[in-house]
C-alpha cells in the first residue's frame, strides 16, 4: 500500500486524543529499525502503550541504541498466555482443519498471528504491521481470527485528506473511500463502505459526516449500468443507516461545491457540503486521491483499514518511522471509538 506524507495538523489532533484514553498497541516487527524508532518516539509522546513481539535477546539487539524501556515485551515461547492463544486458534480454525501442532507453529514463528490473537483475547487493544509485510500478509490473520465487525460485511480502506487553503469539505479534511482494497463493489458492499466511512469520519474528525455517493451522473442525469449501481448502492445506505447525512447519485462537483450542489440536486441536504466521498470503484478512488494529493498538493493519510472487528492497520512497506508513530495514534483513536460503540 502507498502511503502520503503525515498531514500534521491532522496528526497534532490525534495524538491529542490518543492520549485522553491510552490504548495498548502491539507492533508485531521487531524484525524491522523503524518499529525501534516509532516505539521510541511513541513512548516518549505518550500516546499509546506498547507490546513489542519477540525474544527479549533479539529485541535488545535489533533495538540497541533505542530506549524502548517503556514498552512491554512478549516473548511467545514463555509468554504465560501461549498455550490459551493455541487452544483458541484451534478452536477458531477447527473448520478448516487446524491441529494444535499447527496452531503452535503459526503462532511461535509468525508474529503477525501472535499480535492479532493477544487483539482476539483483549490482551491489546490494536495493532500496527506491514512495515516488512505485505498487506495481504498483515489481513490475512485479522480475517482468519478477528473476521469481520458485527455487522459490517466487508473490510475497506480509506484515505484522510488534507486540502490546503479549501473551505470544502470539514474545513478542507475529507474523507475518500475506498482508495486502497476493494476493487469494484456491488451496491450493497458500496453501501458498507459509506456506512463504515461515516464511522471512522465521525471517530478521527471528530465532525458530523455528510456522505456522497459519488458517480458521473447527479440524481438521474445520465443512464448507464455503472449510475443503477450507485443509486444502489445509496438505497441500501438509507435503509442500513437512515440517521446518516447521505445522497447520491452525484458528481463531484455537486458534492462539495455549495452553488453547484443547489442547482444540480436542490432537495439534497449533502450535495455542496459532502466531506465524506464514496467512489463507485478502486479506480476512481484511488485516482481521485492522488490527484488531490498531487495537483492540490494534499496530505493524504493512509490507506487506513475499517471493519475489521477490532483496529488493525496496514503500513506501507516504504513507510517512515514517524509514519508508523501517525499510524499508532490513528489505532489508539479507533480503538477509543470502538470502546464507545
Amino acid at each position: 500500500m502507498e502511503r502520503g506524507p503525515i498531514p500534521m495538523g491532522f496528526i497534532d489532533d490525534i495524538k491529542a486524543k490518543a492520549k485522553l484514553n491510552i490504548k495498548t498497541i502491539v507492533l508485531p516487527e521487531t524484525e524491522d529499525i523503524r518499529t525501534y524508532q516509532a516505539t521510541e518516539a511513541v513512548l516518549k509522546e505518550g500516546t499509546a502503550k506498547l507490546i513489542l513481539v519477540g525474544s527479549k535477546e533479539e529485541i535488545e539487539k535489533n533495538g540497541a541504541g533505542f530506549d524502548i524501556s517503556g514498552a512491554t515485551i512478549v516473548d511467545p515461547a514463555t509468554y504465560e498466555k501461549t498455550e490459551e492463544y493455541i487452544a483458541k486458534l484451534v478452536e477458531l480454525r477447527s473448520k478448516k482443519g487446524m491441529t494444535e501442532e499447527q496452531a503452535r507453529e503459526l503462532l511461535l514463528t509468525n508474529y503477525l498471528y501472535y499480535g492479532v490473537m493477544m487483539v482476539k483475547m483483549g490482551d491489546a487493544d490494536g495493532m500496527v504491521s506491514g512495515a516488512c509485510h505485505s498487506t495481504a500478509d498483515t489481513l490475512r490473520p485479522c480475517l482468519q481470527i478477528l473476521k469481520t465487525k458485527p455487522g459490517t460485511k466487508l473490510v475497506s480502506a480509506f484515505f484522510v485528506m488534507v486540502v490546503p487553503d479549501c473551505d470544502m469539505g470539514e474545513n478542507g479534511t475529507f474523507i475518500f473511500a475506498d482508495s486502497g482494497l476493494e476493487q469494484n463493489p456491488d451496491p450493497e458492499k458500496l453501501a458498507n463502505i459509506a456506512i463504515s466511512s461515516a464511522e471512522s469520519f465521525k471517530a478521527l474528525v471528530g465532525a458530523e459526516p455528510k456522505v456522497a455517493m459519488l458517480s458521473h451522473s447527479t440524481m438521474g442525469s445520465a443512464k448507464h449500468a455503472d449510475v443503477d449501481k450507485v443509486v444502489e448502492a445509496t438505497r441500501i445506505a438509507k435503509e442500513l443507516a437512515p440517521e446518516l447525512m447521505l445522497d447520491g447519485e452525484m458528481q463531484l462537483d455537486a458534492a462539495i461545491v455549495p452553488e453547484i450542489g443547489e442547482s444540480k440536486a436542490p432537495n439534497s441536504k449533502v450535495a455542496g457540503h459532502a466531506n465524506v466521498l464514496v467512489f463507485p470503484d478502486l479506480d476512481a478512488g484511488n485516482i481521485g486521491y492522488k490527484l488531490v494529493q498531487r495537483l492540490a498538493k494534499a496530505e493524504a493519510y493512509g490507506p487506513l483499514t475499517q471493519g475489521i472487528a477490532k483496529p488493525i492497520n496496514d503500513l506501507s512497506r516504504g513507510c517512515s518511522a514517524a509514519d508508523i508513530e501517525g499510524v499508532v495514534a490513528i489505532t489508539a483513536v479507533q480503538c477509543q471509538a470502538e470502546e464507545n460503540n
